[in-house]
């Protein structure tokens, strides 16, 4: 078991004071059997004038802050400790029926799967199709581990990781075609090539641990990341990072999930003034860890 901490920053800045509409946030982390939240704390300048908690359609903690006086700059500041129990590709352990692909789902989980398993974005020459399918053995039997380690591994060796300054998502046609992108685009063209191939997937937004930020190979580190989660029976929601190439959630804290990426944006809301009144935003993620022993008796 490793405690992990997470301290997240996110500044706007703007040429005049504006007043502010209300603000969603994500920056919670789920708890389950291999995470726990142990702390979490949010300050804002403006101090916020209130804060209420819901949960979304898909169970994710959401804050909702209001504000009462105008600034010229907006600052969330949020830190998290949780203890986290990695998991590697190993342990995923699929029913018998769905060893090998293609298989079928239980027909009692298709109603609930099935939102997952449409495809979301226009595709006319199902070129996402034809690119997922060339990791299907053809005359012989196709683990599906294998064959979704296989994809999630193709896409970290064979496209470029680039950040990107403008809001928003590639269609995974866009990534397709570019061969580059960044954590998000990734996740969705994985997703969807997942979709192709009549499995359910579902996009994750949080925090990757970057062991050593100075010459790391690790991507996604100083900010959010996202990666993607693939339904496999007997497994249920499996992890696959295709931007690191991780099966499994090791260094993964998940804070998010949802059918698509617009659905698990970090931080949303709105300012009342001109667009000219925006000055400039900043971003910084700080993913920091010790061990933790756990003595019996």
């Amino acid at each position: 078991m490793t405690i992990f901490s997470v301290r997240h920053i996110t500044a706007y800045r703007y040429r005049r004071e504006v007043d502010f509409g209300e603000h969603r946030l994500m920056f919670r982390p789920r708890d389950s059997f291999d995470q726990r939240l142990i702390e979490a704390s949010l300050t804002t300048y403006p101090e916020q004038s209130h804060v209420r908690w819901i949960h979304d359609v898909f169970g994710n903690c959401v804050a909702l802050v209001d504000f009462s006086r105008p600034s010229s700059e907006l600052r969330f500041e949020t830190w998290i400790t949780l203890d986290h129990t990695p998991q590697l590709a190993p342990d995923i352990r699929i029913d018998e029926a769905a060893l090998t692909y293609p298989f079928s789902y239980d027909k009692d989980e298709i109603a609930d799967l099935a939102p997952a398993m449409q495809r979301h974005y226009p595709d006319p020459g199902d070129e996402i199709g034809r690119w997922a399918r060339r990791f299907v053995r053809l005359g012989h039997p196709t683990e599906t581990g294998h064959l979704l380690m296989t994809l999630c591994y193709a896409i970290r060796e064979s496209f470029v990781y680039a950040r990107r300054q403008e809001h928003g998502t590639q269609t995974p046609l866009e990534t397709l075609h570019l061969r580059s992108g960044t954590c998000r685009d990734f996740a969705l063209l994985m997703m969807e090539a997942a979709r192709t191939l009549g499995l359910a997937a579902r996009f994750v937004s949080g925090y990757v641990y970057v062991p050593d930020r100075d010459g790391s190979t690790v991507l996604g580190g100083g900010s959010t990341h996202a990666w993607c989660q693939v339904y496999l029976p007997g497994a249920g929601w499996a992890e696959f990072d295709p931007t690191n190439g991780i099966v499994g959630n090791r260094d993964l804290i998940r804070v998010a999930v949802a059918r698509d990426p617009r659905q698990a944006i970090p931080l949303s809301g709105s300012y009342d003034g001109d667009g000219s009144d925006f000055d400039s935003m900043t971003v910084q993620v700080n993913v920091t860890t010790r061990q933790a022993w756990i003595k019996e008796g």
